[in-house]
């Protein structure tokens, strides 16, 4: 049997129930904890029939990961563009959609932190991230709360960085910071529920001091 036939003959309704047993087992038992076997007991399926479809734990593990970050920042894309919000209103809608998002999917850093590091420039692409960030609407609001619409755009990728690394670093590092700070599960998201209205008052708070582009060595070709 030809591959090209082999793929015309998968029951896509039998692929996606594979994909949500997956899901829950994954999000229960964590990347490292779940077996394919626990999957296919799951989905209600044998063994053979799962790694006809999906070969191996890890392919099924990115493909639902990928799935999942391209709905969300395509849904982010909708957000930071909306002309009719403010800008304290963008960052808060932000900042809980982001953190709930991470909070619902436990495994996600382990995948976003090995597809930087194996291929950055794939992620970028089947993401989309290029076309959410680049002209985003977002940033001529931050240049005009900023008091200088002509504020470079290598400051905004700062402000960027900023803001993204409030938000995930906690999640990269929650098994370190779980064992230096004895906290349990119902703690950790307890802070992260404190982040949410933290954040953006740290947010507003950069835009507090007055920034002179002088002041600053300026990355070139940097188009935001």
């Amino acid at each position: 049997m030809s591959k090209k036939m082999e793929i015309s003959e998968k029951d896509p309704t039998t692929e996606e129930k594979i994909k949500e047993a997956a899901r829950k087992v994954f999000h229960k038992k964590g990347y490292a904890g779940t077996r394919t076997r626990d999957i296919a007991e799951e989905a209600g399926v044998n063994l053979a029939l799962l790694n006809y479809y999906f070969r191996s734990k890890e392919k099924l593990f990115d493909l639902i990961m990928e799935e999942t970050m391209q709905l969300f920042f395509q849904s982010m894309k909708g957000l930071i563009n909306n002309e009719r919000t403010t800008l304290q209103e963008k960052l808060q809608d932000f900042t809980t959609q982001y953190i709930d998002f991470l909070c619902s999917q436990p495994e996600l850093p382990i995948f976003i932190l090995n597809e930087i590091q194996m291929n950055p420039k794939g992620l970028s692409e089947r993401m989309g991230l290029q076309q959410v960030v680049i002209g985003a609407y977002i940033l001529k609001q931050f240049r005009e709360d900023l008091g200088n619409k002509d504020i470079p755009d290598s400051v905004l990728l700062q402000m960027i960085v900023n803001i993204i690394g409030m938000m995930v670093f906690p999640f990269i590092g929650k098994p370190l910071l779980k064992e230096i700070f004895n906290l349990s599960d119902e703690q950790f998201q307890s802070m992260m529920n404190d982040r949410k209205k933290l954040v953006p008052l740290w947010i507003e708070s950069m835009f507090s001091a007055p920034i002179n582009p002088k002041d600053f060595s300026m990355i070139q070709n940097i188009k935001l």
